[in-house]
């Protein structure tokens, strides 16, 4: 990107990838906002879903992975500076303790519109946190055995899918936290439950965080862009062998479906919860091919993303209570057409209405990222 630093550079392509799966991460969340009744399962159901919804939901799979891939990333920038190495244990521990007390606190509030929630539902920001805790941990690590041990996680977690546990049982809860989809607590005024099992995101943060340096300042643009194809294009080889011969890595195998569209729905339709390899191989290697491609570009749209990528805590924030506020004024305005709630009638209508907030969120994000660069209070860089 012209006139700026190497590094400014580097950080710039981290910031596009990250604001671009957070625009796409829009789709999805106003889908869950003026959508929900026509929701989708986990792995979808190809023969019931719609392709538009179908692509739209898997568009939307890319961003867990690739923001906890880069949030590895961007701790091993934190801790390899321009003024020399630092330990990035207590950012890393202080900011995931920060992270789950959002979720719980802040984020459950956004999306039930309730104070206190009824169910608090931990997902993907509690995920980053706990992850962000274990990275704390595990960085000290020869950067071998960050490799090993986060390959090892992430292609040998499908191997402990028949371990289950019953409600009530010594090793429920600690399993289901980090493996299994389900209910911390299923009765009573205040419900909780896991909807993203730690585990398989250890894995992906110590991967980000084990290539941090290919985005150190002595590694070349082209070699960078190179080490970011090669991993990328074996992961998505991978993906092929395993999951086009259906012998690892998902639990619902492919099958040929009535017409070429639907078979190829069938082959990408992954889980999310917990992330399987194959959802892992198919969405980190895209990934990876994105960011390479991203090495020394330069336009508007791309600008635009980095603003948002600049400040993701806030982005994220911001839009989900946009979001609460406008359900709420549609259903005093409108009235409600589903239930309590106001809801689309087309699936055309949350692109629109993702087109019209990105704009509109873009001023805002602008003005906190300056406001970030040039504040001293501590606190800020949280967010």
């Amino acid at each position: 990107m012209t006139g700026i630093s190497m590094r400014s550079q580097r950080v710039a392509s981290i910031d596009v990838m990250r604001g671009l799966v957070m625009m796409i991460m829009m789709v999805d969340h106003v889908r869950e906002t003026f959508f929900l009744r026509w929701q989708v399962s986990d792995p979808m159901n190809v023969a019931e879903t719609e392709p538009e919804l179908f692509f739209s939901r898997l568009a939307a799979h890319f961003c867990a992975p690739m923001f906890v891939f880069l949030t590895g990333l961007s701790a091993w920038l934190y801790a390899h500076p321009s003024a020399g190495p630092r330990s990035p244990a207590g950012f890393l521990f202080k900011r995931g303790l920060f992270l789950v007390a959002l979720e719980i606190c802040v984020v459950s509030v956004a999306w039930s519109g309730r104070v206190p929630p009824a169910t608090i539902y931990l997902q993907v920001i509690w995920v980053i946190g706990l992850s962000m805790i274990a990275l704390a941990l595990l960085h000290r690590l020869p950067r071998g055995v960050l490799i090993a041990l986060g390959l090892a996680i992430v292609f040998g977690h499908n191997a402990l899918t028949p371990i289950a546990f019953r409600p009530g049982d010594a090793g429920y809860i600690p399993w289901t936290i980090l493996h299994d989809r389900g209910w911390l607590v299923a009765e009573g005024a205040l419900k909780i439950k896991v909807s993203y099992p730690l585990l398989p995101w250890i894995g992906v943060i110590v991967l980000g965080y084990a290539a941090g340096p290919w985005y150190a300042a002595a590694t070349a643009p082209a070699e960078r862009r190179k080490l970011l194809l090669r991993a990328g294009v074996v992961a998505l080889a991978l993906l092929a062998v395993l999951r086009g011969l259906n012998i690892y890595g998902e639990t619902l195998p492919w099958q040929p479906q009535g017409d070429a569209l639907h078979t190829f729905m069938s082959f990408l339709n992954v889980t999310k919860y917990p992330p399987s390899l194959a959802f892992l191989l198919l969405t980190l290697g895209v990934g990876l091919l994105v960011l390479a491609w991203l090495e020394q570009r330069d336009n508007w749209f791309l600008r635009t993303c980095a603003t948002f990528g600049g400040a993701p805590m806030f982005y994220y924030l911001l839009h989900l209570y946009v979001l609460l506020a406008m359900q709420m004024l549609a259903v005093a305005w409108q009235g409600a057409n589903y239930g309590q709630r106001y809801e689309f009638d087309s699936l055309w209508q949350v692109w629109a209405l993702t087109a019209v907030l990105i704009p509109l969120l873009y001023w805002p994000c602008r003005a906190f990222g300056q406001f970030k660069r040039r504040t001293t209070m501590a606190w800020v860089r949280y967010l």
